[in-house]
């Protein structure tokens, strides 16, 4: 469905009317952790193994929050939000939880708007560093060609929250779904379920893609390309929400036709690096419980974090409009709010099973 000019006005009211009708925002708690990945040391360009990830949460209603941002702390370039970090006490219950992955060269953090704000509406939100694949540390070839093993890092990092003291009994793992930007969306798609066929996704793009195949193909490599077509799905997922998917011709239309859970778009007509015709709307036409909208105007990265006035002079082209990005980002909490909230309330939803 697409989403004209005309129409973006009410669906951001319809946003703050939503907004206004729920319970008062909750207080967000920021938290750290590591988890262990024999995948990440192939991926890292230090070898580490270690799998970052940053969980939002609604945290007592007396933390005190703080801004968060991207960039030196005396020069930052992005703001995300703002949260309680680190010690902040969680609210009482399970919560619904979230799976977040970012783009290509992002981080958890460059999606913390989104993290944050679907903390504040009460989802735990559980965001990882792709390793090899993200802006804090060097990329890498492994990190661009085993796009599987996104899906993995998801695993491994809620694996790890629920094994911990202090967040585990929170996490409500009958609730899962799973949200990602551009690339993430691919990662959203693979932990849903669907399975890669690094074949199909060759024809499309053959002579890049193949060169970059041949330059990683060493020994330390090939038992982890020989996984790409295994399922890399997260048990449970009930729902998921794609911001400007990209690398969707890593799936074929049977895979797409089988995802049995609602998959929501949202991308915007002027997306140059993540063209519509060939991922999102594809996808759209495809599974089974697929819906799109298409915001007039919008690119690729109005997705991102908000940039400050250091990061416009610094980092122009990922910089959008400030008013248009506004709209992009209400859009999409705006709709993640209602596929999760169709699909995450108790008793709801389509788990996968495998």
């Amino acid at each position: 469905m697409r989403v004209p000019a005309r129409c973006l006005t009410l669906l951001l009211c319809l946003a703050s009317a939503v907004s206004l009708a729920a319970p008062a925002p909750s207080v967000v708690g920021e938290r750290h952790g590591q988890a262990r990945s024999a995948s990440a040391a192939v991926r890292d360009a230090a070898q580490h193994d270690g799998l970052r990830y940053t969980v939002w949460y609604p945290a007592a209603p007396d933390a005190r929050e703080r801004p968060i941002t991207i960039g030196p702390p005396d020069a930052p370039l992005f703001t995300v939000g703002s949260a309680a970090v680190d010690d902040a006490p969680i609210a009482p219950g399970a919560l619904p939880t979230l799976l977040l992955s970012h783009g290509n060269g992002g981080s958890a953090r460059m999606m913390g708007w989104f993290g944050i704000a679907m903390a504040r509406a009460g989802y735990l939100v559980i965001a990882v560093d792709h390793p090899g694949n993200n802006g804090v540390e060097p990329m890498t070839l492994a990190g661009s060609i085993l796009i599987w093993e996104r899906a993995e890092d998801l695993k491994t990092a809620l694996a790890a929250v629920q094994a911990d003291p202090q967040l585990g009994a929170h996490v409500d793992a009958t609730r899962l779904g799973v949200a990602g930007f551009s690339a993430g969306g691919f990662t959203a798609l693979a932990a849903a379920g669907a399975r890669v066929d690094m074949a199909h996704l060759l024809a499309f793009c053959r002579a890049t893609l193949q060169a970059r195949i041949d330059a990683a193909a060493t020994p330390a490599l090939a038992p982890h390309m020989a996984q790409a077509g295994d399922d890399h799905g997260v048990p449970g997922v009930r729902a998921a929400f794609l911001m400007a998917p990209a690398i969707v011709q890593a799936f074929t239309p049977a895979q797409l036709r089988a995802l049995p859970q609602p998959v929501s778009i949202l991308l915007g007509d002027a997306d140059a690096v993540a063209p519509p015709s060939t991922n999102g709307e594809v996808l759209a036409a495809l599974a089974p419980q697929a819906t799109l909208r298409t915001l007039p105007g919008v690119g690729h990265y109005e997705f991102l974090a908000a940039c400050t006035p250091l990061g416009r002079q610094r980092l122009a082209a990922l910089c959008p409009p400030e008013a248009q990005q506004a709209a992009a980002h209400a859009a999409a909490i705006a709709q993640a709010l209602q596929v999760f909230g169709d699909t995450l309330a108790a008793g709801t939803g389509v788990a996968a099973t495998r």
